[in-house]
């Protein structure tokens, strides 16, 4: 006979069997994704890349189901001081940074289990969900909010890949209350070749700018549209497997752009990236809507859509 799944707190012994819970998930939304031991533990600790939030941490707490010795669940959880320097929407919250549980023998794509078997990832799910809200109970936070951020680049929110995951959050009464976000991926070498400006007076200044490397665009002097991409995604201590990844992260074109503006653009950027060693790039449409002139333009061009990610929830307690 089985023992049942146990929920605890993580200990450093679970990184390896944790590391693999996560990379699991993340390898689902982004072919080959993964992240090392050390990044994960590292994020359990602190957020560096959340430079404005995370200093209003004031708890941090990791779940874990064990299973026969087994790492079939987890959970990270945060508390927000309530302070006046804390952001109106984080102060005195309570964030399920992420959750993550494997699925049910036999579930089906909605999530639900139609044949659980002795290790049933539902039983481990509902079990971690009860102990993570019962924690926010004892915190006694104002709001308990979630958004799936890993410690793993391009996944957040709960993926279209994870219907196990959105189905306990919202056994639990969490309702989806933010957007939709589409991720996008190109290989580097889909992306259009480098060329000639397809205007008169259009030349191309690269500069360092708030998100990674800039690339402005200017028609006789003046700039008419720009893109930056972040390198930074794959820093040494991430690498888990060989292979670079950096994504656009943010477009902007005028409003009724030359057609050959942006795959003029995208080949500069392409070199770029095959320059410094990347073979993959992400973009992010921050929509529903896949009509959207950037999305139309990056699809038509080398990107294609990889996954549908919902961000923000809210626990509506009853």
């Amino acid at each position: 006979m089985s023992a049942s799944p146990q929920v605890r707190p993580f200990h450093r012994e679970d990184r390896d069997q944790l590391t693999v819970l996560v990379n699991a998930h993340a390898a689902a939304v982004i072919p080959g994704a993964g992240v090392s031991v050390n990044t994960v533990l590292s994020s359990l600790e602190r957020c560096p890349e959340e430079y404005v939030t995370d200093p209003w941490v004031t708890e941090r707490l990791t779940f874990v189901v064990e299973h026969e010795r087994r790492i079939v669940a987890a959970a990270h959880l945060l508390r927000y001081r309530d302070d006046p320097d804390v952001g109106d929407g984080y102060r005195d919250t309570g964030h399920l940074a992420w959750f993550l549980h494997f699925p049910s023998d036999g579930a089906s794509e909605d999530g639900s289990a139609d044949a659980p078997g002795p290790a049933s990832g539902e039983q481990a799910a509902e079990l971690l969900m009860s102990a993570c809200l019962a924690q926010l109970t004892r915190w006694k936070v104002r709001t308990r909010l979630t958004d799936g951020q890993l410690p793993v680049p391009g996944v957040a929110g709960v993926p279209e890949q994870w219907p196990h995951v959105r189905a306990t959050l919202e056994r639990a009464g969490f309702v989806h209350t933010g957007h939709t976000e589409i991720l996008l991926i190109a290989a580097v070498s889909e992306l259009p070749s480098p060329g000639p400006a397809p205007l008169p007076g259009l030349t191309l200044h690269r500069t360092l700018g708030e998100l990674g490397t800039r690339f402005t665009v200017r028609l006789d002097g003046r700039p008419i549209a720009y893109a930056e991409t972040s390198g930074t995604l794959e820093r040494p201590e991430r690498h888990a497997r060989p292979g670079g990844l950096a994504d656009l992260a943010d477009l902007e074109l005028p409003e009724d752009p030359h057609p050959g503006l942006l795959p003029w653009l995208l080949g500069e950027i392409r070199q770029w990236l095959a320059l410094s060693g990347v073979d993959r790039v992400l973009a992010y449409s921050g929509g529903e809507d896949d009509t959207s002139d950037e999305f139309t333009g990056l699809t038509a061009h080398g990107f294609r859509e990889l996954s549908r990610s919902a961000r923000g929830w809210t626990h509506r307690a009853g």
